[in-house]
């Protein structure tokens, strides 16, 4: 035998060897119609912050109690629904349950403004101790013109009161939505201003808060058709956009790592429903 088919025999000698002692990898099984099993193709979601269960207080006054919506859920259903789709455990809570949601729990206040809103949070902040609040409050305060050269300065007592009342909350703070009146629409451009510059000064103290700011004015949030006839509660369509801009916040959250576990408060338990 020549040495070039010895050594060609060797070699299909070595590789029988190998194909005979490993199986390569079969394929996932096929259903019956010959397309992949669900449970081949998902991929189940951890939830924000690894799946710490998520004790969410929506904090504000109409627009949160979600008056003007056709089942007074409001954005909250929609954002609930979210989450728990994502992989996270939900108590929504608060002293004032608005709507036909399952965990219809909310701090929501019609016709309040933001010192009346930080009166109410007192009482319930240190009550539930939430790892997650959704601000939305201001609009009364420009609707009624009051005092809105000191709205910045009252945003801030509110946001000191909630972090001092729950240090592991993530606050997740919304600009107001627009408005159909012109005067009242510059009011909130005015607040807003104020708002997102308190944002920027809270992001660069030693000690920063876990706080999110998200405009309700974007792209993505509700516009002047998604109002109903009063100018300045949303339909159904427009709380379903206040979801989608409250829910990118948490996003943002989860991408700089807020999240942490709720204190223990006796009688809560993770899933509010």
């Amino acid at each position: 035998m020549s040495v070039h088919k010895q050594l060609l025999w060797c070699v299909l000698a070595f590789a029988s060897q190998i194909t005979s002692g490993l199986a390569l990898p079969t394929p996932a099984s096929q259903n019956h119609n010959g397309t992949l099993p669900r449970d081949a193709l998902a991929t189940r979601a951890k939830g924000f912050g690894n799946g710490v269960p998520l004790r969410i207080m929506p904090l504000g006054a109409s627009i949160t109690f979600g008056f003007g919506s056709s089942d007074n859920n409001g954005y909250r259903k929609d954002i609930r629904d979210k989450i728990e789709a994502n992989g996270n455990k939900v108590n929504m809570v608060g002293n004032n349950p608005s709507g036909t949601m399952k965990d219809n729990d909310t701090e929501g206040w019609k016709s309040y403004t933001v010192d009346q809103v930080h009166d109410k949070a007192d009482a319930s902040v240190p009550k539930y101790k939430p790892n997650v609040i959704l601000v939305n409050v201001g609009t009364n305060d420009c609707v009624q013109n009051k005092d809105l050269p000191s709205a910045g300065k009252r945003l801030q007592s509110l946001l000191d009161s909630l972090y001092a009342e729950s240090p592991k909350a993530t606050v997740v703070l919304s600009t107001l939505l627009v408005n159909k009146d012109p005067a009242v629409q510059r009011r909130v451009q005015d607040f807003n201003s104020q708002l997102e510059k308190l944002g920027n000064q809270l992001q660069l103290q030693a000690d920063k808060k876990r706080l999110v700011v998200v405009d309700m004015q974007s792209d993505l949030g509700p516009k002047v058709d998604d109002l109903n006839t009063d100018g300045t509660h949303p339909n159904d369509a427009g709380y379903r956009k206040m979801a989608d801009v409250f829910y990118e916040g948490l996003k943002e959250a989860d991408r700089r790592n807020y999240f942490v576990a709720a204190d223990k408060v006796d009688g809560l338990a993770d899933d509010g429903a």
